[in-house]
């Protein structure tokens, strides 16, 4: 078995995207579901935006240096939370 080896080509940040999706890529909404939504404390939130570069649905967009959530959309699975450095964004409990 012959192993062909690819054209050697580097590899640079201009090649990464931006962004994983910016608008959700389904149709129905999905939070009825859920147990806990994301709260973004405004004051908190310096605009670096990594919560917006993880979340799995992109349900969470730019807006100016802040975040918006599209709670319609969000599943509630916390990596928004978890990625933020700032304690910006908490889980609470659906009500």
């Amino acid at each position: 078995m012959k192993v062909e080896l690819k054209e050697n080509v580097k590899f640079t940040t201009a090649n990464i995207p931006f962004a994983p999706s910016y608008k959700p890529g389904l149709v129905t909404k999905n939070s009825g579901w859920r147990n806990e939504k994301p709260v973004c404390d405004k004051e908190k939130c310096n605009g670096c935006f990594l919560c917006y570069l993880y979340c799995p649905d992109g349900v969470i967009s730019k807006h100016g240096d802040k975040v918006e959530i599209d709670y319609d959309f969000c599943k509630g699975c916390g990596i928004c939370q978890k990625i933020c450095k700032h304690g910006a964004i908490t889980m609470e409990s659906e009500k």
